[in-house]
């Protein structure tokens, strides 16, 4: 028998939580939802992160209402399967995050007064380290940076920690002298033919560039989402002035589309 939606009258947060009841309900809920589990949702809950980055890369302020809506229903999916073991709610995870931001925001919340924001970046990592240690985990500094987090991500997380405790290069400039040492390591990999060696270089020389990354304050991964669509749209440039001659990259040779590539990229950066 079908039964309405849950009431539009219903505060938007409690009709949420409704609606992924019904969804999970053994008996007339939706096949798909009711057979998931945490580690099912897991990818469409990063997935969904990365949605709610893309539309604040485009600035499209329209699609980012949706997008956070949909990173939402994950937090309300984990939550609802969380609650139906007996294990915690929706709400506990809301009080959760309620406690620490006020634990965390001394200055804010509390007597707390740090004079600069550097200062206050090291009470920060001062009260999470606390946090560690409370919790009985994390023999090493480094135990609980996630194992999932996209690993360039995890690098700077590792590498960042590693800095807080004084293992970090000087400079920005100590970093590229190491990141070209390691490029000339992958050289040789390379050119002997090793490419299980070459694979170890090349983590070698991301982990670096990471580090680079952290020093001048850039996210990596922003960096390269960035440079993926910049390469989309030039690439798409490139495919567009072959149409016009008829033609498809594959028609084509690596001398034409490095012309139409070079004329793309001058003409962006005229304007």
């Amino acid at each position: 028998m079908t039964r309405p939606a849950p009431p539009a009258d219903l505060a938007p947060i409690d009709r949420l939580l409704a609606i992924m009841a019904r969804l999970r309900d053994r008996e007339d809920g939706c096949p798909w939802d009711i057979e998931q589990s945490f580690a099912t949702i897991a990818p469409y809950t990063v997935e969904e992160a990365y949605e709610v980055a893309d539309a604040i890369e485009r600035n499209d302020l329209k699609d980012l209402k949706e997008e956070l809506g949909d990173l939402l229903l994950q937090v309300v999916f984990h939550a609802r399967m969380a609650e139906e073991q007996g294990v915690f709610a929706f709400d506990d995870v809301a009080r959760a995050i309620g406690e620490k931001m006020v634990r965390r925001h001394p200055h804010v919340f509390g007597e707390e007064s740090y004079g600069s924001l550097e200062a206050q970046k090291k009470g920060w990592e001062a009260i999470k380290a606390a946090e560690r240690q409370e919790k009985g985990r994390a023999a090493s500094l480094l135990d609980d940076v996630p194992v999932g987090l996209p690993a360039l991500t995890r690098a700077v997380k590792l590498s960042k920690r590693a800095a807080g405790v004084g293992f970090v290069w000087p400079s920005a400039k100590d970093v590229l002298d190491k990141l070209h040492e390691e490029v000339a390591e992958l050289e040789v990999e390379i050119a002997a033919g090793d490419l299980d060696k070459a694979r170890a270089e090349m983590g070698d020389v991301l982990f670096v560039v990471a580090n680079l990354a952290r020093t001048l304050d850039v996210d990596p991964e922003d960096a390269l989402r960035a440079t993926n669509a910049k390469f989309t749209r030039r690439f798409r440039y490139i495919e567009d002035r072959l149409a016009e001659r008829g033609k498809t990259p594959a028609q084509s040779d690596l001398a034409e589309m490095d012309a139409l590539w070079d004329e793309i990229r001058a003409a962006e950066k005229q304007s």
